[in-house]
């Protein structure tokens, strides 16, 4: 008996539906945001590579997390603003398996660079005697090159459960990019294995991590309380607060979306908190590793006054 279930090979993503004053206010809003985004970041990351001072492995990590936010936000926002625009846009199904891969790889790329800073953190806090000798440049480009590897691997495996899934029903996604949870939704396919393989890869992805930071900070906390000064009490507090901070909007605005519970939850709601998730959050890393971070301050002070100079 011969089926007649039509093959989807592309999807229309609906994005934000409204009026077109209120899609091109957004659009003009996501626009800057892209833009102080990408500049933000390629300007932390040209600092740490052109300034001496900032040769150091905390300030590697940074720019491993800056080339994560670039990569996550321009996997998302160029066709998402696109779907402002015209109120809706199509993507082919590779188009759209290839974007959700590359959001993965930039998500549990940044969750685990979070987790090796803490741990540098930790080490320059704790056992400071020993840091030199625990955080050798070899040691930094072998986690860095690690965490590249497992988030590629990760995301990979999945990746290929998800090509192997049916699409013959609807092919309208509510969401402005291509999530896995819109997916599974409207796949005609048993997706019980490919939702069990992803809790199973939430453990190292994410709940491994959670645990080595969480134990880090608990660590970190005690060893600054037991510092007698309060001077030596804020100068330790002041070289991991701005790491605690990106890790607390971070680690908040994942949760809220894929671990608390998503009941009496609307659509809209949860693509504003996906919003917060993917393009307000690399938005805020470097404007927060900035404004608390006096090593970056002065090595953009040299560089302004270095770059004008020239024209005088």
């Amino acid at each position: 008996m011969q089926n007649n279930l039509t093959v989807i090979t592309e999807f229309f993503l609906l994005g934000f539906q409204g009026s077109q004053c209120l899609r091109i206010s957004l659009f003009c809003l996501l626009l800057i945001i892209y833009c102080g985004t990408i500049c933000g970041n390629l300007l932390i990351i040209t600092l740490v590579s052109t300034t001496k001072n900032l040769h150091t492995p905390m300030y590697y990590f940074i720019s491993h997390l800056s080339i994560s936010d670039i990569l996550l936000t321009t996997d998302i926002v160029p066709n998402m603003l696109h779907i402002l625009l015209n109120n809706g846009g199509t993507i082919t199904f590779m188009g759209c398996i290839i974007q959700h891969y590359f959001f993965g790889v930039a998500e549990t790329l940044e969750c685990l660079l979070l987790t090796v800073m803490s741990y540098d953190r930790y080490v320059a806090i704790c056992v400071p005697l020993r840091y030199t000798t625990i955080m050798t440049w070899t040691r930094c480009v072998k986690l860095t090159v690690m965490c590249w590897l497992v988030s590629f691997t990760i995301i990979l495996s999945y990746t290929i459960s998800i090509l192997v899934l049916d699409f013959c029903g609807t092919n309208v996604i509510d969401h402005f990019y291509c999530d896995l949870l819109p997916l599974l939704e409207i796949s005609c396919s048993d997706t019980f294995f490919i939702q069990l393989e992803m809790y199973v890869l939430s453990i190292p992805a994410i709940f491994i991590p959670t645990i080595i930071i969480i134990t880090s900070y608990v660590n970190i906390v005690s060893a600054i309380l037991s510092i007698p000064s309060s001077t030596g009490m804020h100068k330790a507090f002041s070289t991991c607060s701005s790491h605690l901070i990106v890790v607390s909007i971070f680690y908040w605005s994942m949760f809220s979306v894929y671990v608390f519970p998503t009941r009496g939850r609307t659509l809209t709601l949860s693509k504003v908190l996906s919003l917060l998730y993917t393009v307000f959050t690399p938005f805020i890393n470097p404007i927060i590793y900035s404004l608390r971070n006096k090593d970056i301050k002065k090595a953009y002070s040299r560089q302004y006054e270095k770059y004008f100079s020239n024209f005088k």
